[in-house]
């Protein structure tokens, strides 16, 4: 697992070779107790819950950095590693 980026609390990671359960790319994100993850580029829960502000803002996150987000799905599905991406400001 390598985190990407940390913002408001939130902190976002993606797992290396993690395309075997959800079989999209996607991002982990874990805020105090709680823990999803979200497809990219769409921003779409798949799985777990956040309180509605931070799920704002996450989409917002992704949405603005969609390019980045696939372009490291590509290099952690093979392994590699991949590049911190500017937080949400």
């Amino acid at each position: 697992m390598a985190t990407l980026s940390m913002f408001y609390g939130i902190i976002i990671s993606m797992f290396f070779r993690d395309n075997r359960q959800h079989k999209l790319p996607h991002i982990h994100v874990q805020y105090q107790d709680d823990s999803a993850i979200f497809s990219i580029p769409d921003g779409e829960i798949v799985d777990g819950m956040l309180k509605k502000p931070q799920i704002r803002l996450v989409q917002a996150w992704i949405t603005l950095h969609a390019d980045e987000l696939m372009a490291n799905w590509s290099l952690a599905v093979d392994g590699k590693n991949i590049y911190k991406i500017e937080p949400l400001k």
